[in-house]
């Protein structure tokens, strides 16, 4: 395939498979991943239910798995056994101000769109310039970091903490089941 080309489908052990490659359908294989209502085990099922038309027929779940988050991942593999980021972006929270942000680096809007590759959708979002995305969070990547905010900052944050606040729904277990997968 032609790096120019955007995949709709990924090899799982020598067998094409298609891939819902939509970028709505990838961010609700990625939210069904961060559902604390689901047990890790249904998590990955339901994100292979999602991505894959053709689930039935997969074989190697695990294999399949590492090719669905290599095809998020824009291609490249995920490392393994690479310790958790901190969460900087909630897709659903945060859905009112990345959609916007997109928007304007499409020049339309991605949400009323018929089809937007994933690898299109994060090519956008890697390019989202200054604004109130871009300043949530530049803020919530400080926290994390333990650096100090501005003056600015730390009014925008008095001001509109539901927007710059994320609460993680993983457990610990969870969070370790995840790394071992790579995710």
């Amino acid at each position: 395939m032609s790096a120019w080309n955007l995949p709709v489908a990924v090899s799982v052990c020598g067998k094409e498979f298609v891939i819902r490659s939509d970028f709505r359908a990838v961010l609700d294989a990625l939210a069904v991943l961060d559902d604390a209502q689901l047990t890790p085990p249904e998590r990955q099922f339901a994100c292979m239910r999602i991505l894959y038309p053709d689930w039935r027929e997969i074989s190697d779940w695990g294999e399949a798995f590492r090719a669905a988050m290599q095809f998020v991942n824009c291609g490249k593999p995920v490392p393994e056994n690479q310790p958790p980021k901190p969460k900087l972006v909630d897709w659903e929270k945060d859905v009112e101000i990345i959609a916007p942000a997109v928007d304007a680096v499409l020049g339309y809007s991605c949400r009323r769109c018929e089809y937007l590759h994933w690898w299109e959708f994060v090519g956008a979002y890697s390019n989202i310039g200054r604004g109130l995305f871009a300043e949530v969070v530049n803020i919530r990547s400080k926290r994390v970091k333990g650096k100090p905010l501005e003056k600015y900052e730390k009014e925008f944050v008095r001001e509109h903490p539901d927007l710059v606040n994320i609460t993680s729904q993983l457990t610990a277990e969870e969070e370790e089941f995840f790394k071992r997968l790579g995710v």
